[in-house]
């Protein structure tokens, strides 16, 4: 492959206008067009096509997430939306949900309307 490549993401969708609003009002990303395929957004200059399906079963790990520089700015904002963000067992994740790493990264995890873990993550240092 050439190195002019770029990369591109795929997710599932369900539900095209539930998507469609998550994606550009709750997360923010800017809206490129609505297909009868799929809704393509701008995601930090890189392309996320929400794939329109008739249906599929969510992954059960992390399919799509972002690295942020205020985890807790990002997570307020995001709530003010109504998200809630997931917990696990496993995890030691603080009163908000967010898990801290053995190396120090901060992360959280949340669910897009048609069941998709996206992630959010503060790297260390």
């Amino acid at each position: 492959m050439s190195d002019s490549r770029r990369p591109v993401s795929f997710i599932a969708a369900t539900d095209a206008a539930a998507s469609l609003a998550f994606y550009r009002d709750v997360v923010g990303l800017d809206l490129v067009e609505d297909t009868p395929f799929a809704i393509v957004f701008q995601d930090c200059g890189q392309m996320l096509r929400i794939q329109k399906v008739s249906s599929f079963d969510p992954a059960v790990h992390t399919v799509h997430g972002w690295e942020v520089t205020d985890i807790a700015a990002d997570m307020s904002r995001l709530a003010r939306h109504g998200i809630e963000f997931m917990r696990f067992e496993r995890l030691g994740q603080d009163e908000h949900g967010v898990w801290t790493s053995p190396d120090g990264h901060k992360i959280c995890w949340f669910r897009d309307p048609c069941g998709n873990n996206l992630s959010l993550t503060q790297f260390a240092g």
